[in-house]
């Protein structure tokens, strides 16, 4: 009788391991990442609030300046990718350039290289005011009518504003830009905060001198560039789906995904809440151990003895 049974394979342990007898390489499938890096750049209008006051050394503003250049590097460039633009600050405001001047990285970075600090107070509210009103519209370049396209500010601060910013920072934020926060040495943590989106969490950054922020080029490149959440590493058994910051699984044809949303059964398998229900295929029926099947035509045999 032994000879004739079909066992299904619908045993426990596909639940508990999650694997159907396949090479590890079959069972999971990573989306490709661009060469050297995890990044899938989304479109940004991105646009950096540089503090050059007085408290500023030259020095330190060159190290900020290679910072921006280091950021420009790590994304992709272009009218149809990530623009960038830069406000300058100190007692006064100035646009060094809008979103719409420059769509490669060479003419990005030489731009960058030729901005001169200002050298005086810290009018932080009045940069942030003069970026959501002149830097993210649609005359400076912004696309603002696409909702899919971020709206980013960040703003590079050593001091203490010497006006308000709470207000104004709301109101940029409800405009729809998100404003990240960096601080260095002297910057006020509590003014960084008015400032930023919430959570502060992920948009408030203090490094303790201009020699080092370069620290946060990886960052920020992890939060702007959107990173590619399969391939950092993922559970499932057969397809990781991106989601942006995260992933989610999904199974091929064929296959039903499990409760526990990561390991796939065939469909002749069903799984109820707590536990799995065996079917057999044609021509045979289920045995009484709901485990395994026998022909049709042993069962009325058998039934006749």
């Amino acid at each position: 009788m032994a000879s004739l049974m079909w066992v299904v394979v619908c045993l426990a342990t596909i639940l508990s391991v999650g694997t159907l007898a396949q090479p590890r390489s079959q069972r999971r499938q990573i989306l490709s990442a661009e060469p050297n890096s995890n990044c899938r750049n989304r479109p940004i209008d991105l646009v950096f609030i540089i503090d050059s006051s007085r408290s500023v050394r030259p020095a330190e503003f060159a190290k900020a300046k290679e910072f921006l250049q280091d950021m420009v590097d790590t994304i992709d460039i272009g009218s149809d990718a990530t623009r960038v633009g830069l406000v300058n600050y100190a007692s006064t405001v100035q646009i060094e350039f809008l979103l719409k001047k420059y769509f490669d990285k060479s003419s990005l970075k030489q731009a960058v290289a030729r901005v001169e600090p200002l050298a005086s107070g810290t009018m932080t509210g009045m940069a942030i005011k003069t970026a959501m009103e002149k830097a993210f519209t649609e005359e400076a370049g912004a696309r603002t009518g696409f909702k899919s396209i971020a709206k980013v500010a960040i703003i590079v601060t050593d001091g203490r504003p010497q006006d308000k910013v709470e207000e104004v920072s709301a109101a940029a934020r409800a405009s729809g830009i998100e404003i990240y926060a960096v601080g260095v040495d002297r910057a006020d943590m509590a003014s960084l905060r008015l400032m930023a989106s919430p959570p502060h969490d992920d948009h408030v950054f203090y490094v303790e001198t201009y020699g080092v922020i370069e620290k946060l080029t990886s960052k920020f490149r992890e939060t702007l560039c959107g990173w590619d959440a399969c391939a950092k590493g993922h559970n499932c058994q057969h397809i990781c789906v991106n989601n942006g910051n995260s992933y989610s699984c999904k199974c091929r044809s064929g296959y039903v995904l499990n409760p526990d949303k990561k390991t796939c059964s065939g469909k002749n398998l069903f799984l109820t809440d707590d536990s799995y229900i065996c079917e057999c295929r044609m021509g045979f029926v289920l045995n009484a151990d709901q485990k395994t099947c026998s022909r049709k035509n042993l069962n009325l045999f058998l039934a006749n003895l």
